[in-house]
C-alpha cells in the first residue's frame, strides 16, 4: 500500500509539471500590441513594424517573436509526442502566407514544429544525462518562396531533470582498518557515492548516508559518509575483520528516493596489548654431565596473542643456583627460549639445578598497561655418564739432561676417573708423537722414563701426547700434552766459527794484524759463552807469530816480523786451542793456514804462488797473458785442422746403387758420405756368387784374392747358417773398417719340401682334395691338418 501512494504521488506531481510547462509559453508568447524595443532578455523580441511602417526612417527592423526559455521533461513518454513551446510573431496576422523554420540540435530529428502554429513537440525520449540542453535557431520564412521575413533568432531547450539515477559508489567494494581497541568515535574511512541527476535542480541528487549492516561496531555519518567506531573495546584477538554495508539515498533520504550500497571491510589491526605467556610454569629437563659447551639443554614458550612485532619476546635467566653454568637465548623463528651449557656440569659436584626464566615482550604500548611479562621456573636434573679420566693438568712441563742415562725418571703425570665407581686408568705415550721411541711410561704409576740418550744440540724440546684409559672402559680415553725440555750440559768443545785461510803480505810490518778468528759453541750456556785462545805448548816461543786476545770472544793474529818470503816459506801453519768456561770446560784445537803473498805497495794481495819466482825476469802481468792467449788460439786452430781432415770421404763415390743400411762409427761420422754401404743383391740370392766383391766403405791399401765361399746345397739352405756364414766372412774380411756395422739381409729362404699349400694352383675342389698326408710331416704341421681333414658333415656345417 505506501508504494502505491508513492506511485500515485510520483503521477501527480508529473501531470502538475507538465501542466505548467504548457501554460507558461502560452502565456509568455502573446503578441505585445503596438511598437516597442526589442527586448535581450529572455530571449524575447518586441513585435515587429507591420508593412505600413517599413517605410518609417528607421535604423533597423523589429523582431516580433516572444518566448522564454523552453523546458522539457527528461523520460517522458506518451502516445503522442510532448508539446514543448510554441513559437509566435507579430507578423502572423490575418491570412498572410508565412510558414516557421526550426533549425540547430536536434531539429527534424529530436524536435519537430508546426509550421503554420509554430507548435514545438519532442518527438523522442529525451535523457538529460546525455544532454541536458539543446540550441535551435527559429525562423519566419515566406510560405510561397521561402523568402526569410525577418533574421533568424536562437533558443535553448532545456531538459528538465527528474529523479531517474541511483546513487552510485564507483570506487567500492572498500577495504580499511584501525588499531584494535581504539576510542569510539575513531574515523576509520570515508565512502563517496556519486548521482548523475541535476545537482541544481531540486533534490535529486541530494545523498544521505545511512550504515545497514555492521552496528553497533560502527556507524556513518549521513552527510560526509565518515565511518566511525561505535563500540568501546574492540578487541582483535577476539574478531578481527567486520563486513560493514554502508547505503547512499537520494532526495534528501526522503521516501521516493533512490539508494545504492557499498560494502566495506574493516579489519582491526594489532596493538601490543597482551603479555607473553608461559604454557607451564614448571618445565623439567634431564641433561647428562658430558654434555658439551653451547648445546642445547631444552626449550621453554611463552606464548603472545599479538601478531608480528608485538608478539615477539626475549628470554633471560632472572634467578636460580645455576652460577653462570646455563644461558637462554631466543631462536628468531620459532620464538623459544633455547636453553644452554655455558660451563661444564658434574653429576658428582651437583646433580641438580632451579633457574627462574622470563619472557618479555620487546615492544610496549604506553596506553595498554602492563607488565608484558612473565615467568616460569625450569628444574633441570643432571644425569651421570661414564666420563673419560681427567688430568691434574692439561700440560706438563718436564725437565731432563742431556747426559742422563737409559731409565732416569723424568716426571710423572696422573689423572683420575671422575666417576663415581672410580676406575683405575692406564697410561700410555702416543707413538705418532715419539716416533723415535725416545721415552717409555709406566702404565700404572704415570712415570716417564728415558729410553733413548739425548742430545740437546739436535732437539731441545720433545712434545709427546700421553692417554689415560679406563680399565673397565677402554673407549674413555683422554689426553694430555708433555712438553719435554732437555737441559744444556758443557759437552761440546768450542771450535773456529769457520775455515780460516790467512794471507801474509811479504813487505808487511812486524805487529800487523793477519787475521780475526772467532770461535764457536753447540753449548747454549745460562751465563754465556766466554772463550780462551792459547797457542800450543811447543807454539808458544814461536819466533813468526803471537796471538793477542780482542776481549770479545775473538783474537788477533799478529806478524813478529817483516821478513816473510815466499822463496824460503810459501805456507805457516798455526796452531791453537780454544777453551770454553763450561763445567767442566772444553777445548779443541784448531789450525789457522797463514799463506806468504806478494802485494802492492798498498797492502793489496796480487799473488800468491811460489812459481812466479822462476818466470823471467822482465815479463809482465800482462805479458804473460798475451802469451796464453796466443797459445789457446794455436790449439784451436790446430784442433779445427784435424776435425776438418777427419772428416774427409774415406771412400771414392761411383754411380752404383747404394742400399739402405745403418753404420755406426766411434767418430762424428761425415754425414751423408757415411751412408755408402754394401751391395746386398749377393746375399738376397743364396744362390748367386759367394765369391770376393770389393767393400765400398774403405778403399783398401792391397788387393786379395777373393775368398772360397761355404756352399749349401740348392735344396737345403738354412737362414741361421747361411747368417753364420756371412759372419764369418765379415770377422775374417782383412778390409773390414775397424768399427761395428749393421748390415741387411734380404734373404727369405728357400721354400719347402712340402711345396705350395695354395688351391689356387690345383683344378680339383676342395671336395676333391685329401689333407690326410698333413698328419705324415710331424708335429709341426699336425694342427693344419686337423684343420682340413674333416668330415662332410663338418664342411655342410
Amino acid at each position: 500500500m505506501p508504494k502505491r501512494s508513492e506511485e500515485m504521488l510520483v503521477d501527480l506531481w508529473m501531470s502538475l509539471l507538465l501542466v505548467w510547462i504548457t501554460c507558461v509559453p502560452c502565456v509568455t508568447m502573446t503578441p505585445i500590441m503596438g511598437p516597442s524595443k526589442s527586448t535581450q532578455t529572455g530571449g524575447s523580441a518586441a513585435v515587429a513594424s507591420g508593412p505600413g511602417e517599413g517605410q518609417r526612417l528607421l535604423s533597423r527592423a523589429k523582431r516580433g517573436w516572444v518566448w522564454n526559455q523552453m523546458f522539457v521533461l527528461e523520460e517522458f513518454s506518451g502516445p503522442d509526442p510532448i508539446l514543448v513551446g510554441r513559437l509566435h510573431t507579430d507578423l502572423d496576422v490575418g491570412g498572410k502566407n508565412i510558414k516557421y523554420v526550426l533549425a540547430g540540435e536536434g531539429a527534424g530529428t529530436i524536435f519537430a514544429i508546426n509550421e503554420l502554429t509554430g507548435d514545438i513537440h519532442a518527438m523522442k525520449r529525451l535523457d538529460r544525462e546525455e544532454k541536458a540542453e539543446y540550441t535551435l535557431t527559429a525562423q519566419v520564412v515566406n510560405a510561397d518562396t521561402d523568402e526569410p521575413l525577418e533574421p533568424p533568432s536562437e533558443f535553448i531547450i532545456k531538459v528538465q531533470d527528474i529523479n531517474d539515477n541511483p546513487p552510485q559508489f564507483n570506487e567500492g567494494p572498500y577495504r580499511a582498518s584501525v588499531p584494535e581497541m581504539s576510542a569510539v568515535g575513531t574515523p576509520v574511512t570515508r565512502v563517496t557515492a556519486t548521482d548523475a541527476d541535476d545537482p541544481v535542480y531540486g533534490n535529486s541528487a541530494k545523498l544521505v548516508y545511512s550504515i545497514l549492516e555492521g552496528q553497533p561496531y560502527f556507524s556513518v555519518d549521513p552527510n560526509s559518509a565518515t565511518i566511525k567506531i561505535a563500540l568501546h573495546g574492540m578487541d582483535r584477538e577476539m574478531r578481527e575483520e567486520y563486513l560493514v554495508v554502508i547505503q547512499a539515498k537520494d532526495m534528501g533520504g526522503h521516501m521516493g528516493g533512490l539508494s545504492g550500497t557499498t560494502t566495506v571491510t574493516v579489519t582491526l589491526t594489532d596493538i601490543n596489548d597482551n603479555p607473553p605467556k608461559f604454557s607451564k610454569s614448571l618445565y623439567e629437563f634431564v641433561i647428562p654431565e658430558d654434555l658439551p659447551i653451547g648445546k642445547m639443554g631444552g626449550k621453554v614458550k611463552a606464548n603472545d596473542r599479538d601478531i608480528g612485532e608485538n608478539a615477539k619476546s626475549t628470554y633471560s635467566i632472572i634467578e636460580g643456583d645455576d652460577q653462570g653454568m646455563f644461558e637462554i637465548i631466543t631462536d628468531a623463528q620459532t620464538q623459544e627460549g633455547i636453553l644452554r651449557l655455558k660451563k661444564p656440569i658434574d653429576y658428582e659436584s651437583k646433580r641438580a639445578y632451579t633457574l627462574k626464566v622470563e619472557a618479555t615482550n620487546i615492544r610496549s604500548e604506553p596506553s595498554s598497561g602492563g607488565p608484558f611479562k612473565d615467568t616460569a621456573t625450569v628444574k633441570i636434573v643432571v644425569e651421570d655418564a661414564d666420563e673419560p679420566p681427567v688430568f691434574f693438568k692439561p700440560v706438563y712441563l718436564l725437565e731432563v739432561n742431556e747426559n742422563a742415562p737409559i731409565n732416569t725418571v723424568i716426571g710423572t703425570v696422573t689423572a683420575r676417573d671422575p666417576d663415581s665407581t672410580g676406575s683405575l686408568v692406564r697410561y700410555f705415550i702416543d707413538r705418532h708423537t715419539d716416533l723415535e721411541r725416545q721415552f717409555n711410561i709406566n702404565v700404572d704409576d704415570g712415570k716417564i722414563t728415558l729410553a733413548k740418550p739425548l742430545d740437546r744440540e739436535t732437539d731441545m724440546w720433545h712434545n709427546i701426547t700421553v692417554t689415560a684409559t679406563e680399565v673397565r672402559n677402554h673407549s674413555q680415553i683422554s689426553r694430555a700434552i708433555v712438553a719435554i725440555r732437555v737441559m744444556d750440559i758443557n759437552d761440546n768443545a768450542p771450535e773456529f766459527a769457520t775455515e780460516y785461510e790467512a794471507f801474509l803480505c811479504e813487505n808487511g810490518k812486524p805487529g800487523q794484524v793477519i787475521q780475526t778468528v772467532s770461535a764457536v759453541d753447540k753449548d747454549d750456556p745460562i751465563q754465556g759463552h766466554y772463550f780462551d785462545y792459547r797457542l800450543v805448548p811447543e807454539m808458544l816461543n814461536n819466533p813468526n807469530f803471537t796471538i793477542k786476545n780482542n776481549q770479545d770472544n775473538s783474537i788477533s793474529v799478529l806478524a813478529k816480523h817483516d821478513t816473510f818470503r815466499r822463496q824460503k816459506q810459501e805456507m805457516y801453519f798455526l796452531p791453537i786451542i780454544v777453551t770454553d768456561n763450561g763445567n767442566p770446560p772444553m777445548s779443541s784445537t784448531n789450525t789457522l793456514t797463514i799463506r806468504v803473498c806478494g802485494c802492492s805497495k798498498d797492502g793489496i794481495v796480487q799473488s800468491c804462488n811460489v812459481e812466479a819466482y822462476v818466470l823471467p825476469i822482465g815479463l809482465s802481468m800482462g805479458a804473460l797473458i798475451a802469451i796464453l792467449a796466443c797459445i789457446i788460439l794455436l790449439l784451436v786452430v790446430l784442433f779445427v785442422t784435424l776435425r776438418r781432415h777427419k772428416n774427409e770421404p774415406l771412400i771414392i763415390k761411383d754411380d752404383e746403387d747404394v742400399r739402405e743400411n745403418i753404420i755406426r762409427y766411434d767418430d762424428e761420422g761425415g754425414g751423408e758420405e757415411d751412408t755408402e754401404a754394401f751391395d746386398i743383391a749377393t746375399l738376397q740370392n743364396p744362390d748367386g756368387i759367394n765369391g770376393y766383391l770389393p767393400r765400398k766403405d774403405i778403399k783398401p791399401d792391397l788387393q786379395f784374392m777373393p775368398r772360397a765361399g761355404q756352399h749349401s746345397g740348392p735344396n737345403g739352405v738354412d737362414v741361421d747358417e747361411f747368417i753364420n756364414v756371412r759372419l764369418h766372412e765379415a770377422d775374417n774380411d782383412p778390409t773390414a773398417p775397424p768399427y761395428d756395422s749393421i748390415q741387411i739381409y734380404g734373404y727369405e729362404g728357400r721354400g719347402s719340401i712340402a711345396g705350395s699349400l695354395s688351391s689356387l694352383e690345383t683344378a680339383s675342389s676342395d671336395s676333391d682334395q685329401n689333407y690326410d698326408y698333413l698328419r705324415e710331416w710331424g708335429p709341426r704341421f699336425r694342427r693344419l691338418g686337423e684343420l682340413y681333414s674333416v668330415g662332410e658333415s663338418d664342411r655342410e656345417t
